[in-house]
């Protein structure tokens, strides 16, 4: 093992600084002097903030002789195979309650299904300059670009930080991605939030524990229109901003919040109309120590179904309201908690339970979404370096505003070799 000092700008240390940093002995040093570029390399392998089906530190490091400029290249194969049973959930290797058959039928009772499309890669990049300090390029992909069954190449992420500011396609600002319980499902629970978005974030720490981001995110807004209502552009950003406070190994707690303006076209009047959404958010992951770790998300408001699992997509930012040429930002509800055991070094289990709840929707009628759960099981082994393999059992309920019910059952195998 070498020892790195991890002496990085603010906005790319970890959100817990520490005195010192260690290569794990799986990465490769192709080139450059590592020991010129230890604050460098100590930006590469921060994981403080990524989510748990994220990939993280890269294998191999490129390194310049003058110890500028580190590139990291890194990512993993990955295989899921799923069988649903006692109902079908027609989302492929994402598990999403939302998408179960209401009521539940013989026609769509099993099905058998797998994949290697969630396999990722990526590159990164972190230098340091006379003028500007730190400095970070990031950009990963993977196959799901064709869908479930499909291998097309994807963008998921591409973004570059200088400093403290962040720009490009990069996690929102209103997310917590380490604040999300492990799954074997690529997707999470359905009431997480794991959106990515184009921003411009300026994030800072003070003290020695507190950090503060606030973001202006181009605006990705799903309606489910009616008599007299139209879809028009976007006009206003979404403002989401948070502050962290964390402690200890692996704990934080974060209190978050959204703002958003959405327009839609009354075409009974005529007019461009606006709604406002806004929502609050309070996450966070505690170590109790002796293996236990716990996770816990929750958030309320206004027309941001966009920003959660179960409703992303699916038409709940704006919804048609009982008044033609009128629309409205549905009162949501969401939130997960989780909690991960670790026994050994190589070995742990992770269980959550997390529900969505939609109001106001009378108006769309008797088979519209009300009320989404979701509850979990895994376990995960590393039986050697850089292989994990996992089971879990998902279970998925969506509940209509009529009262009617679908289930779903879930057994899910995955491998995965991370490079």
């Amino acid at each position: 093992m070498v020892v790195l000092y991890a002496t990085a700008a603010a906005a790319l240390q970890p959100m817990e600084p520490v005195d010192t940093f260690l290569i794990p002995e799986r990465a490769v040093v192709v080139s450059g002097d590592h020991l010129q570029g230890r604050d460098l390399v100590a930006i590469l392998y921060d994981t403080s903030d990524i989510h748990f089906n994220d990939p993280s530190s890269p294998r191999f490091l490129f390194l310049d002789r003058e110890g500028k400029v580190a590139l990291g290249i890194g990512g993993y194969i990955k295989g899921s195979v799923y069988y649903d049973f006692n109902g079908e959930n027609t989302d492929g290797p994402l598990f999403t309650p939302y998408l179960n058959h209401v009521p539940n039928s013989s026609e769509h009772r099993q099905r058998l299904g797998g994949t290697a499309n969630h396999s990722t890669i990526f590159l990164q990049l972190a230098g340091r300059s006379s003028r500007f300090g730190y400095y970070e390029a990031y950009i990963q992909t993977n196959f799901s670009a064709d869908g479930n069954n499909g291998y097309g190449l994807k963008l998921k992420q591409a973004y570059v930080t200088l400093g403290n500011i962040t720009a490009g396609l990069a996690p929102s600002t209103w997310s917590d991605a380490s604040a999300g319980t492990p799954t074997v499902d690529d997707q999470g629970p359905a009431g997480e939030s794991s959106t990515k978005n184009i921003l411009v974030r300026y994030r800072t720490t003070f003290g020695n524990r507190w950090s503060l981001g606030v973001g202006v995110e181009i605006p990705q807004v799903s309606s489910t229109f009616g008599f007299g209502t139209a879809k028009i552009g976007q006009r206003v950003p979404d403002i989401p901003f948070n502050i962290q406070y964390s402690w200890g190994k692996n704990s934080h707690l974060r209190v978050a919040g959204l703002l958003r303006t959405m327009t839609y076209r009354d075409a009974l009047s005529e007019q461009n109309k606006f709604r406002f959404g806004w929502a609050a958010q309070v996450s966070g992951t505690i170590n109790l120590g002796y293996g236990f770790n716990t996770y816990f998300q929750g958030a309320c408001g206004q027309g941001y179904g966009r920003y959660i699992n179960d409703l992303s997509g699916n038409g709940y930012d704006l919804i048609q309201s009982s008044t033609p040429g009128k629309m409205i930002a549905p009162k949501t509800l969401n939130y997960e908690v989780g909690v991960k055991y670790a026994p050994v070094s190589k070995f742990f289990i992770a269980a959550a339970y997390s529900q969505v709840r939609v109001y106001d929707q009378s108006a769309l009628g008797n088979d519209a979404y009300r009320q989404g759960q979701y509850a979990t099981v895994s376990a995960f082994c590393d039986p050697i370096r850089d292989l994990r393999v996992g089971v879990g059992y998902m279970y998925g309920v969506r509940k209509n505003y009529d009262g009617q019910s679908g289930c779903s059952n879930r057994l899910e195998a995955m491998i995965q070799y991370s490079f």
